[in-house]
């Protein structure tokens, strides 16, 4: 007796492929480039419409109360705000005026800290493979090297001295090979002077004559004007190569 014949394989549906089509073109490169582009588009614009900066600096004590609870939280709103673009100078001061320059300035560290990271995550996983393609020019493939080869001391030295913008210089970092916890760990002690400095100069801002707020805002016009000579220096070197 003959076997049976072997049943025959259920064809392919077109709407399995067309499912995994589209799959793939939603998780493509650009796709999420497009994704990160229209998640900082929204950050943008929630920070000229609703302000977030002024629930820092306004009223924030009132609303979250003492103690530990209210720097733990306005430390996560600092890191949600940095990537909404909020400048953190303005950050670094509201800490200081609202809990003092110790408490102020743990605060402030943990936001920036967690800021970075967002910034960084959304970079690495929306923006890394996309953008990596378009590093032709000649300064962009040098920052990719310098970030990529020997990133925690770049990442330490941008927060050392300021110029670069803060989301500028996370998402840099983000499309380069350096790693993720070397860049959390340069951001955290990099950015320990410039902003203990600000958070003291908030924490004194009722007393401009006094020692502690004149020491604080010497430093940050000393680390500004050091900056802009570096840059300049730098981008001189470049011109002549």
């Amino acid at each position: 007796m003959l076997d049976p014949a072997p049943a025959a394989r259920p064809a392919a549906r077109p709407a399995d492929g067309l499912a995994v089509r589209c799959t793939r073109a939603l998780l493509s490169p650009w796709s999420r480039f497009s994704l990160l582009v229209v998640v900082l588009l929204a950050a943008a614009a929630t920070m000229l419409l609703f302000e977030p900066q002024r629930l820092l600096t306004t009223g924030w004590s009132g609303r979250a109360g003492g103690g530990g609870a209210a720097v733990v939280l306005f430390a996560v709103a600092y890191g949600a705000c940095t990537v909404a673009f909020v400048p953190r100078p303005l950050l670094n001061l509201a800490a200081g005026a609202l809990f003092g320059s110790q408490a102020g300035l743990a605060a402030a560290l943990a936001g920036t800290v967690l800021g970075a990271g967002i910034s960084f995550a959304l970079g690495r996983v929306l923006g890394q493979d996309a953008l990596r393609t378009l590093l032709r020019g000649r300064w962009l493939r040098a920052a990719d090297g310098q970030l990529s080869r020997h990133g925690f001391r770049s990442v330490l030295a941008l927060r050392l001295f300021p110029g670069v913008p803060f989301a500028a210089s996370n998402y840099c970092a983000a499309v380069s090979r350096m790693s993720c916890p070397a860049f959390l760990l340069a951001t955290g002690l990099g950015s320990v002077p410039n902003t203990a400095a600000y958070v003291v100069a908030g924490s004194e801002a009722a007393s401009p004559a006094s020692p502690a707020f004149l020491a604080a805002t010497g430093f940050i016009v000393l680390t500004g004007l050091g900056a802009a000579v570096v840059a300049w220096r730098r981008r001189h070197r470049l011109s002549a190569r």
